[in-house]
């Protein structure tokens, strides 16, 4: 199992900084920044862009590694952000790790687009996914798409696409079966729902369609990495020591390879206390 960690941006750099140090210090295998232009979970609070933040991130680290958390289309064009990602691979080195997902709301109507139901919402984002995987692996793009357009993008200096893993965010078993038919690895949230046990029991449900994929697909199931955002179950990892190793023991039983906390908050979401964060990463993030 290997372990992340995301701080959410809504903090100024001089605030953040130090806790990113102390992430690589505890030994987390990567580091995740929340991509939104407001994040519905606290929609009053100041918020900071996250490939800056990830630029940052990767200027005061060394070994970490660097994930969007995650990508979506809702304000992004494959075309411009293409050129992010290469600037940022060549900054952080190979650390990036690069989640896509279909994206929610505010994000969705903060440009004044019309609203989409979920099925589009998923048809943009594959699109989003495929071209942005043309980009940044060919010169001389050009398509012609239902969402995206490009004219002639230039990628001079060499395909950079196998330096920057896909991780693909999805809950539905669309989103699951594109996951293993055009990405590197998969990560999910898990459904909404009033218990652990059922959490768990809807991420089993999607860990099924991920392994019928994958035979299907004819891919080797232990080269494909498995990422579960921990957190969004009804169970705060950090509320004990006991919380998170039962929440990484049931994530490992499924089949996960890295699973995702959140450093803790003094408020929701989030709650929770450093001190816990330090226990744990003094005893080890193994029992």
């Amino acid at each position: 199992m290997r372990y992340g960690i995301s701080i959410l941006p809504d903090q100024s750099w001089h605030e953040a900084r130090p806790k990113w140090e102390r992430v690589e210090e505890m030994g987390f295998d990567h580091g995740w920044v929340f991509d939104h232009l407001v994040w519905g979970g606290l929609p009053d609070a100041r918020w900071f862009s996250s490939i800056p933040t990830m630029t940052a991130l990767a200027l005061v680290t060394s070994e970490l590694k660097l994930g969007s958390f995650v990508v979506s289309p809702n304000f992004r064009h494959p075309v411009s952000f293409s050129r992010e990602v290469e600037t940022l691979l060549d900054i952080a080195g190979d650390r990036l790790l690069l989640g896509l997902g279909a994206g929610g709301t505010p994000d969705d109507g903060l440009q004044g687009e019309p609203a989409m139901t979920p099925k589009q919402k998923v048809d943009r984002f594959q699109e989003f996914t495929l071209l942005l995987d043309r980009l940044l692996d060919e010169d001389h793009v050009s398509a012609d798409g239902q969402y995206y357009q490009a004219r002639n993008m230039r990628l001079v200096g060499g395909s950079v696409r196998e330096r920057v893993p896909f991780i693909l965010a999805g809950n539905g078993p669309r989103s699951v079966r594109f996951a293993v038919e055009h990405g590197d690895a998969w990560m999910t949230t898990g459904v909404k729902s009033e218990t652990l046990d059922e959490w768990f029991a809807g991420v089993a449900r999607s860990c099924e369609v991920l392994e019928e994929a994958l035979v299907r697909a004819n891919r080797d199931a232990s080269t494909f990495d498995r990422y579960l955002n921990v957190d969004a179950s009804p169970q705060f990892s950090l509320a004990s020591l006991d919380s998170f190793d039962e929440l990484v023991g049931r994530a490992g039983e499924l089949g996960f390879t890295d699973v995702i906390i959140h450093w803790p908050r003094d408020g929701d979401p989030f709650r929770g206390s450093v001190k816990m964060l330090d226990a744990l990463a003094e005893r080890g993030f193994t029992p």
